[in-house]
């Protein structure tokens, strides 16, 4: 018995010192990851040193995966770019002084600064002055985000739609691919709109009627834009595979 103590008391020695100087599962270079990791499920203590910035719910990185950007374009500098670049990264950003986020559609368009601002301009239009009321641009918004699968766009604005407070019944019939039963009139058109045109290249004469009594004909136009405005972005992110950061979850499912 004894011996069955001693034996269990130089067991439990190994497993603290290991853990205190990462000779155990997970390697030492882990414990320096940035505070907003710390949150990171314990699945992630096995990641190899070089894969530290990893999202949570990305294992491994293709090769041609920037690791700071976390896609295939290195994150682009203020100081490389020429006085009208500049002027569009302070823009894009909010302000001289300020920085623009390191992942998605704005970074990544940074590398045509006249894309960029022109993006830019038409996504400030649409969004604040259009004639689509915020919770139907949400809508808009995912359905061109599940048609393309595009993950970082997906879980940017569902929480974007709850913000304006889209039933959820409406997101979850987007997310998963259901029908529009049960979903008022307004939300089915809007749905069925964006993916007609996504699927079949085509807006039959009915539905385009319905949307111009809905929402007027300024208002369908702007409604298509929308849709092909975040069919743009996804396709953006997607040719620079664009991966989660870390501590943001994926919320869209696999088909």
């Amino acid at each position: 018995m004894h011996v069955a103590k001693v034996i269990g008391m130089l067991l439990g020695l190994v497993t603290i010192t290991a853990a205190q100087t990462g000779s155990g599962a997970a390697p030492a270079a882990t414990s320096v990851l940035p505070a907003a990791t710390s949150v990171l499920p314990a699945a992630t203590s096995v990641l190899p040193a070089a894969t530290s910035v990893l999202p949570a719910a990305t294992s491994v990185l293709p090769k041609d995966i920037d690791r700071q950007s976390l896609s295939r374009l290195p994150i682009l500098k203020r100081d490389d770019m020429d006085e009208d670049g500049k002027r569009i990264y302070d823009m894009l950003a909010g302000g001289p002084g300020k920085t623009v986020t390191p992942t998605g559609p704005v970074a990544i368009s940074l590398y045509s600064p006249k894309v960029a601002e022109a993006i830019q301009m038409l996504n400030q239009y649409l969004r604040f002055h259009g004639a689509l009321k915020p919770r139907d641009y949400e809508v808009a918004i995912l359905v061109a985000a599940r048609e393309f699968d595009q993950q970082y766009e997906w879980t940017g604005h569902e929480m974007g739609a709850r913000a304006s407070q889209v039933p959820q019944s409406v997101i979850d019939a987007i997310k998963y691919s259901r029908d529009t039963a049960g979903l008022s009139d307004r939300d089915t058109l809007i749905v069925s709109f964006a993916r007609q045109l996504l699927r079949e290249h085509k807006l039959d004469s009915d539905r385009y009627a319905k949307a111009v009594a809905t929402f007027g004909q300024q208002g369908t136009l702007e409604l298509a834009t929308i849709i092909g405005d975040y069919a743009m972005a996804a396709m953006m992110l997607t040719a620079t595979d664009q991966h989660l950061p870390p501590g943001r979850p994926e919320l869209l499912p696999a088909k």
